[in-house]
């Protein structure tokens, strides 16, 4: 078996189609239900659909062989995977927004709010900018706008977030999207099968 971890929700209803049009097809999964273990002996795999941020950790420790992880959460944890294909989906950015008329002091500190404190260092560290880490878990749009923090870093997919809280994009970090990654010793021993069902989807990407 081929141990895949799939993200819970849209992301992982589109990749599942994927699966399923290039032959990994599990029934079960499209069953209502609670279930997080599906399994397809005829595929040869078997699904564990977990929370999205997690995907590279049960990667990266071997709980699955494979899995499909947003870029975001690749490069916020460092997690120690292969890297093997740009599905396609979930494309969105990573970037710093401020209020509409911001003017960077250099003078002082930058705080920055962030639900990716590492993405964000990581930024700031290649300009040589102090920055201050302001970690919030969400609705950072009202950091800025409460006085809280100068900029923001965060996810912007259409923008309209931002422009409805009078913030825009100053600067953009990373392209991000869904990719599929998989643990460094299960591609040594299982690198037929990971291959395999990495040139499919491949070929139902384009």
């Amino acid at each position: 078996m081929l141990n895949i971890a799939l993200p819970k929700g849209r992301l992982g209803d589109k990749v599942y189609a994927m699966l399923d049009g290039a032959g990994y097809r599990c029934p079960d999964m499209l069953e209502d239900n609670r279930r997080l273990v599906f399994e397809s002996a005829f595929a040869g795999v078997r699904y564990f659909l977990v929370k999205p941020a997690d995907v590279a950790t049960y990667v990266a420790r071997g709980a699955a062989d494979i899995g499909v992880a947003g870029k975001d959460s690749l490069a916020e944890d460092g997690a120690d995977v292969y890297e093997l294909l740009d599905l396609g989906i979930g494309r969105c950015r990573m970037a710093v927004a401020a209020p509409a008329g911001f003017r960077d002091d250099k003078s002082a500190v930058l705080r920055v709010a962030t639900k990716y404190p590492n993405i964000a260092r990581m930024h700031y560290k290649r300009q040589n900018r102090d920055i201050e880490i302001i970690k919030l878990n969400g609705s950072i749009e009202l950091a800025p706008l409460l006085g809280l923090s100068d900029v923001i870093v965060d996810i912007v997919e259409t923008g309209t977030t931002l422009r409805e809280n009078h913030l825009a994009v100053i600067s953009e970090i990373m392209d991000i999207s869904a990719r599929l990654v998989a643990n460094k010793a299960s591609y040594r021993f299982k690198r037929g099968e990971t291959e395999e069902i990495t040139q499919k989807l491949m070929e139902a990407a384009k």
